[in-house]
């Protein structure tokens, strides 16, 4: 039963019965979902639920096989992205689709710039430019170039092109996957201010308290089928996930008490720093012991260097400085191939530029790492290849049509699941693994997280960072605290609570180094 105010006013969006099927696959069935102006609306689902491919279908990317659009109880035909901004319809991806080299007014005006005697009016351009800037209270300058700004500017500014091309219907593909709190505010401030304007808002995230604190209505997909629609007020956060999921998921006690049996097992640390730094405009020097069966979790805002301490250790950023100790004994690690031949892994944090080889297919991404370990003289055999491919899909639940999919029509999830098989496959003593469940469903989080718990419960030493720092205390067994490029401080088990880590992060709490 959907639990929906009967008294809310008519939807300005409908979609009524879509459905969509690509060869060997349902995406859509029967789907229903409506939008009403001036509100937010969160459309919810596990990885491959069917969310892009609805938002796909309403923007006029994908043709719809069976189903009816109506805007304000018109029927409307939207076999384009140009139909689809026609009607009022305008998207925001989670990479902003912006050009990077231009001014903000430029891009704002991008294809649509006001111009005088058959020249473009730059004075005109600004001057308006600076109006919007203003009224949407975005703190930028029309004649900055784009990449001088924050993501989070930038991301507003994606917004407000959108806005300035009168759309009706905002959608919000992933906006705030990338950005840190305060700049989460300052997006959601400016989402709420265009919904007092009439501005019909769908959003898209994987953030369940940010739904919970911006939206008023849910929809929720799985398995490319309506699951319900429901006001905000009327659904919990755990109804919310058993619908997502179909099924209960392990609680965060149960999480913890297999946390807890995870002990390191050697007096020698499989890895220990002794002021290694990769420069002070990367990380400076720092110290840290990792033992095997541990959980190590790095914690600091946006920025704080976690990324860049732990590609100093795997040789990604090449340390110029202190010492690496593996296993007790003096090491250069120049490169991650050298890493690897130690018996490292290495997740990185950017899924689609550093991760994928988004061309090849899910098998070819597997094997690639082991490949490259054991060198050009010894080819894996394409049996092998099929058999270790065949082996990780099953042992990591990866789906997929077959082994030979591109691994770019895989959803984000799977793809990261790929990845994690791809460097499991080299047997690897220590693991890094830098967001590993970021932007993917509730579902494959969880499944990822126990992984890593029983990847360490293996004797396997495991560096780990999110931005979820919920996510973070149920997983780890210490906590690395860095600001600013530099550790400030060390938090046992027994510390690892929301308000010891902040006050860590902010400066005010002493380490327990």
């Amino acid at each position: 039963m959907n639990m929906i105010n009967q008294n809310s006013p008519s939807p300005a969006l409908n979609m009524i019965g879509i459905g969509k099927s690509f060869p060997g696959v349902r995406a859509l069935h029967n789907v229903d979902f409506n939008l009403r102006s001036g509100e937010i609306h969160a459309l919810m689902g596990e990885n491959g639920a069917g969310k892009s491919t609805l938002i796909k279908v309403l923007t006029g990317v994908y043709a719809m096989d069976e189903g009816t659009v109506l805007i304000d109880n018109a029927p409307v035909v939207i076999k384009s992205p140009k139909d689809a901004h026609k009607q009022g319809i305008s998207t925001v991806y989670q990479e902003v689709n912006l050009c990077p080299n231009l001014s903000v007014a430029e891009n704002l005006f991008l294809g649509r710039e006001p111009r005088s005697l058959g020249l473009i009016d730059w004075r005109k351009m600004n001057m308006q430019s600076a109006d919007l800037l203003r009224e949407l209270n975005i703190s930028a300058s029309p004649t900055a170039q784009l990449d001088s700004c924050s993501i989070a500017i930038q991301q507003m500014i994606a917004i407000a092109r959108a806005v300035n091309t009168k759309c009706r219907f905002l959608i919000l593909d992933e906006p705030t996957s990338s950005l840190d709190s305060d700049e989460v505010k300052r997006i959601f401030a400016l989402m709420r201010q265009l919904k007092e304007t009439g501005v019909g808002i769908i959003f898209i995230t994987h953030f369940l308290e940010q739904v919970y604190e911006v939206c008023d209505r849910i929809t929720v997909l799985r398995n490319g089928e309506r699951v319900g629609e429901y006001d905000i007020c009327n659904l919990s956060r755990l109804e919310l996930v058993t619908k997502m999921m179909g099924k209960e998921i392990e609680t965060l006690s149960e999480l913890r008490s297999e946390k807890e049996k995870v002990k390191p097992e050697d007096e020698i640390p499989f890895v220990e720093a002794n002021g290694l730094s990769s420069g002070p405009s990367k990380v400076a020097p720092f110290d840290l012991k990792m033992y095997k069966g541990e959980i190590v979790g790095f914690a600091g805002l946006l920025g704080s260097g976690r990324s860049e301490l732990v590609r100093s250790i795997y040789g990604a950023d090449k340390a110029v400085r202190g010492q690496l100790l593996i296993k007790g004994k003096s090491t250069r690690i120049n490169n991650p191939l050298n890493a690897m031949k130690h018996s490292m892994a290495y997740l990185p944090e950017d899924r689609k530029e550093d991760g994928i080889l988004s061309e090849l297919s899910v098998r070819e991404n597997i094997i690639i790492a082991l490949q490259a370990k054991r060198g050009l003289l010894r080819r894996i055999s394409r049996a092998e290849a099929e058999k270790y491919a065949d082996e990780y899909i099953k042992l990591l639940s990866i789906k997929t049509a077959n082994i030979e999919t591109p691994i770019k029509s895989l959803s984000g999830g799977n793809q990261q699941k790929v990845i994690l098989a791809r460097w499991l496959l080299t047997n690897p003593e220590f693991m890094i693994l830098d967001e590993p469940t970021r932007g993917i469903d509730v579902g494959t989080k969880t499944e990822i997280q126990k992984l890593i718990l029983t990847l360490a419960s293996e004797g396997k030493s495991i560096a780990f960072i999110s931005s979820e720092m919920d996510e973070m205390i149920r997983t780890c067994s210490r906590m690395v605290v860095m600001r600013d490029r530099q550790k400030v401080g060390e938090l046992g088990e027994e510390n690892l609570d929301h308000s010891t880590i902040i006050r860590t992060i902010a400066g005010g709490e002493k380490s327990n180094e």
